[in-house]
């Protein structure tokens, strides 16, 4: 697996986001075996920039990770994020000092470590300045606790805002051949500033992969059966651009999961997409993207592809991106 950088993080290219083993997804929970084999594997094939958050279940991911990792942290980089649960009681996102400090125990304390190797603002408080989280996340990294610090989803003046506080590693945001949203302004703001984008679901939560067509077989409980990308008129209409992956797929001997990876790969240094399952069998598809190679036309191609239908996400989700 070959590295890039996240700052001054070195990371593999592809790396894995293990929140579907726990929560929002069909099969998620049923069988934590399966998913620590998948992470284990994944250590193995050189896959081990491993992205969790307190949020997920919640912390019951962070506990499926530790267990996961137990024996062999030294081996990988862990990411977590906080924000999303509020200790203090407070309504809404939490990204105090006094309730970073609490998250973050809580966190090292379920993945079975001593620190913290990127850690994440899952989103922009609003109610708490920038300048203040980060600042409280400084603290933390001069206390060893966390290594690198990272946001999600945050506007690119936020970002500048935070990195004259203290050196930000990762911003963590969707991006995929049917999220290009950060190209607009956080993507060049990034490139400026030398801090890495975490493309979080790089296969459009599944969609990119071809195999799905139909919501039927999905949990009643699946996030996606709500998404206004997979309801509606929308999910016909976004076809179309699985089906023109699936043609570059054919020309290069892939598959279509792996050339949407290769895809972002292709937008160059500093980009680590993390996609997500609990399959072993996928896990070792995703990391065999890292050797995909498509041509200048091929990429061209990709780029051109009519954005997808329907906002991303509904619409108090929408409410807190990009701050």
């Amino acid at each position: 697996m070959q590295s890039t950088s996240l700052g001054r993080l070195d990371v593999p290219r592809i790396g894995l986001g293990v929140m579907g083993m726990s929560a929002f997804y069909t099969g998620a929970g049923r069988d934590g075996a399966e998913s620590i084999r998948t992470i284990r594997r994944a250590v193995d094939l050189g896959v081990t920039h491993l992205h969790t958050a307190e949020v997920y279940g919640p912390y019951v991911n962070e506990e499926l990770l530790g267990r996961a990792v137990k024996g062999r942290r030294d081996e990988v980089v862990l990411a977590t994020k906080f924000g999303l649960v509020s200790h203090t009681g407070r309504p809404g996102p939490d990204s105090t000092p006094v309730n970073i400090r609490t998250a973050v125990d809580g966190s090292l304390r379920r993945l079975g470590t001593d620190r913290i190797d990127l850690y994440y603002q899952h989103r922009v408080d609003p109610g708490t300045p920038i300048e203040e989280t980060v600042g409280a996340l400084s603290e933390l990294v001069e206390a060893g606790k966390v290594l690198h610090i990272g946001l999600s989803e945050a506007a690119a003046a936020t970002v500048r805002r935070a990195h004259a506080v203290h050196p930000v590693a990762a911003v963590q945001s969707e991006y995929s051949l049917w999220t290009r949203d950060p190209e607009a302004e956080v993507l060049p703001a990034l490139r400026e500033l030398g801090i890495g984008l975490v493309p979080y679901a790089p296969l459009g939560h599944g969609f990119l992969t071809g195999g799905l067509r139909t919501l039927n077989g999905l949990d009643a409980a699946d996030w996606r059966r709500t998404n206004p990308r997979f309801t509606g008129d929308n999910l016909t209409r976004n076809l179309r651009i699985v089906d023109q992956v699936r043609e570059v797929a054919d020309e290069v001997g892939a598959t279509p999961a792996q050339v949407a990876l290769a895809w972002l790969l292709a937008q160059g240094d500093g980009i680590a997409p993390i996609p997500g399952t609990k399959r072993i069998d996928r896990l070792e598809e995703n990391s065999a993207a890292d050797a995909v190679r498509l041509t200048p036309g091929q990429i061209t191609r990709l780029n051109n592809l009519t954005p997808a239908s329907g906002e991303r996400h509904a619409e108090p989700d929408m409410a807190a991106v990009d701050q």
